[in-house]
């Protein structure tokens, strides 16, 4: 069992990781395919009048101000165009995807924060109109059953909160809890970078190989939405997925390249 996240920034080639993921699940491989999209919402939130913000917590991590509105603009663009667009993808190389959000079926549920603590030009403030949250459950029944029946799973954020809203859950970590959840052998995670760089953005100062228990150290050196993505590996790997590796997106067969040792691997 591979799960597989794709983000949504620019430069990833959506076509490429799709071959790869249809040319495994003709192989015989079970796979779930969990997405971002966060490039075009930004897109479609400057068409609607309602541009992207970004905030920082007290810890360090950078994330989605989403408030009703843009969670609305969230749920049109991944539950929409990004999840469909990729399930017509599969299903045209001969794959027969389902694509969900992880409000159907409660697939990924988790509490609504109380309250978003941040840092914003030298000051902490407190956003409490924020519709964000954490997976803490995944129904791997849903799963299971998709999975048995021959179908493949295509999965994006929002997730449902346990007072039964939609929240925005960050996609690296949702996708760190499927893969816990359904004991998988890998968690490949595909972005426009070859994976962790020591001195962002030159490629040449690639990490091959982080151990886990110098994670929070890799966590510490790195910036932006990387750091993210090494949280989830950490969550991963802590919770008994055999690899996590950071590989890029936009070259050909990025999942089997992956697979082969390409990017970062923590272990």
């Amino acid at each position: 069992m591979i799960v597989v996240k794709v983000g949504g920034s620019e430069g990833i080639n959506v076509d490429y990781v799709c071959a790869d993921v249809a040319a495994l699940w003709r192989g015989g491989e079970r796979l779930v395919l969990v997405h971002g999209g966060s490039h075009l919402t930004n897109q479609v939130a400057e068409a609607l009048g309602h541009p992207p913000r970004f905030v920082t917590s007290l810890s360090g991590f950078t994330s989605r101000r989403t408030d009703r509105c843009t969670l609305e603009i969230f749920e049109m663009v991944y539950c929409g165009q990004v999840n469909k667009g990729i399930v017509e993808r599969l299903q045209g190389l001969g794959v027969n995807a389902v694509g969900l959000s992880g409000l159907d079926g409660r697939l990924l549920e988790g509490p609504r924060k109380d309250a978003l603590r941040i840092i914003e030009g030298g000051r902490r403030l407190v956003l409490r109109d924020d519709y964000t949250g954490k997976v803490e459950r995944v129904n791997k029944g849903l799963l299971d059953l998709l999975l048995e029946a021959g179908y493949l799973p295509v999965v994006s954020p929002p997730a449902i909160s346990y007072n039964h809203e939609a929240i925005n859950v960050d996609g690296d970590r949702a996708a760190a809890a499927i893969a816990a959840a359904l004991g998988a052998e890998a968690l490949v995670i595909l972005s426009n970078v070859p994976g962790l760089l020591r001195n962002y953005p030159d490629e040449a100062t690639l990490i091959r190989e982080v151990a886990k228990e110098r994670v929070e150290e890799a966590i510490g050196s790195t910036g932006g939405r990387m750091k993210i993505k090494v949280l989830g590996a950490a969550e991963a790997v802590a919770a008994g997925v055999g690899r996590v590796i950071l590989a890029d997106g936009r070259v050909e067969c990025p999942v089997r390249r992956a697979m082969a040792g390409e990017g970062t691997v923590i272990h």
